[in-house]
């Protein structure tokens, strides 16, 4: 599916409550922040929270974005950001809000490595959604080059420069710092439920490992890690 068809099925999706022109998309990393999401969508609306049935969160995906910003540390592969795959019996608490389908296009550049899903959350009353919304689910790196990237491995990855970069989809790779603080922050901003549910349904891409049990091992100093001058808004919590 290449980026024209990803436009066309996006935009033929409703937001939640049938609002004309506009569609719905889920959050669940940095999007968790109201403050975050208006950086990319400036005339978002309906900023709520809701509740995913199936789905878990999986610091997997490395995108130049983080290198380019200086947060990737290369020498302790704390690179990763965060995609969530289909998995049995785990919920996740995401936000879901609106955006003009005039911005699919800033959603897809943003977004640009993931496969995108047609999903029902439901409010955290229990109350299903009555339209779907979008949610960024994990790739592979070979659905990626066949589907989406019309440019090629060796143009596409000229965009991390001299960091020696060749897989997008990692199980290998650690939670970038400032962009982990940011979440953790954005979910604790939601409320206790959704800071626990980010703590206990957010694993490391070993699959393995919460975002809880990461912390008892590697410490809490990672919250301290202030993001840089360009990214206070994007990722200041």
């Amino acid at each position: 599916m290449g980026v024209s068809s990803d436009l066309l099925a996006l935009a033929s999706l409703h937001g939640d409550g049938d609002v004309d022109g506009y569609i719905s998309i889920c959050g669940y990393g940095s999007l968790l922040s109201e403050k975050s999401a208006r950086s990319t969508f400036p005339h978002l609306i309906n900023f709520r929270t809701a509740r995913l049935t199936g789905f878990r969160r999986l610091f997997s995906v490395v995108g130049a974005f983080f290198f380019n910003h200086g947060i990737a540390n290369l020498k302790t592969q704390e690179v990763a950001g965060l995609s969530v795959e289909p998995c049995q019996g785990e919920t996740i608490i995401i936000t879901v809000f609106d955006i003009k389908k005039s911005e699919i296009p800033a959603f897809i550049k943003r977004e640009r490595e993931y496969r995108f899903l047609s999903v029902f959350p439901e409010s955290l009353d229990g109350v299903p959604f009555t339209s779907p919304a979008v949610l960024c689910a994990s790739y592979t790196d070979e659905e990626f080059f066949k589907f989406k990237c019309c440019e090629g491995r060796e143009i596409y990855f000229k965009q991390y420069g001299e960091y020696n970069i060749h897989k997008i989809w990692r199980d290998d790779a650690l939670p970038c710092r400032v962009y982990l603080r940011h979440c953790v922050l954005a979910a604790k901003s939601l409320g206790d439920e959704a800071y626990s549910n980010f703590l206990d349904h957010t694993f490391i891409a070993d699959r393995e490992t919460t975002i809880r049990k990461y912390f008892e091992k590697m410490g809490t100093s990672i919250m301290d890690e202030e993001p840089p001058e360009s990214l206070k808004t994007r990722y200041g919590g």
